[in-house]
């Protein structure tokens, strides 16, 4: 009986240590410029099922939201933004949707970063 106990314990806590969060917290770095990238990252991310909140940082390039990861992963969140034109680590933007962002967006360029970015 003890042992029969102590195996449920254990196989309850295996199972509990691999759960997925309902309210996890992530952090990555998203290559952007201004705030037309901040609204296009912020939007996109937030329209994803799973994602409570989403917020970029113009200055840092931070981007941090709280994802529910039964209904969501990180790499769903990375792969979705990556789509609409901005670089993540794993995840590069594809070369087309890159192109058709405006100028002052294009982050790969050295000379964006002397265009106006305005809070857009």
């Amino acid at each position: 009986m003890r042992k029969s106990i102590l195996v449920f314990f254990l196989i309850l806590g295996a199972s509990l240590s691999h759960a997925q969060d309902k309210n996890k917290t992530v952090t990555f770095e998203v290559k952007g410029n201004c705030g037309m990238c901040k609204s296009r990252i912020e939007k996109t991310a937030i329209k994803i099922a799973g994602v409570k909140f989403a917020l970029w940082n113009v200055d840092t390039k931070e981007f941090k939201a709280i994802i529910d990861e039964r209904k969501c992963s990180i790499d769903m969140v990375k792969k979705k933004i990556a789509g609409i034109g901005h670089d993540i680590e794993g995840y590069t933007a594809p070369l087309d949707v890159y192109d058709n962002l405006p100028a002052c967006c294009q982050y790969r360029n050295p000379e964006s970063i002397h265009m106006n970015h305005g809070k857009h």
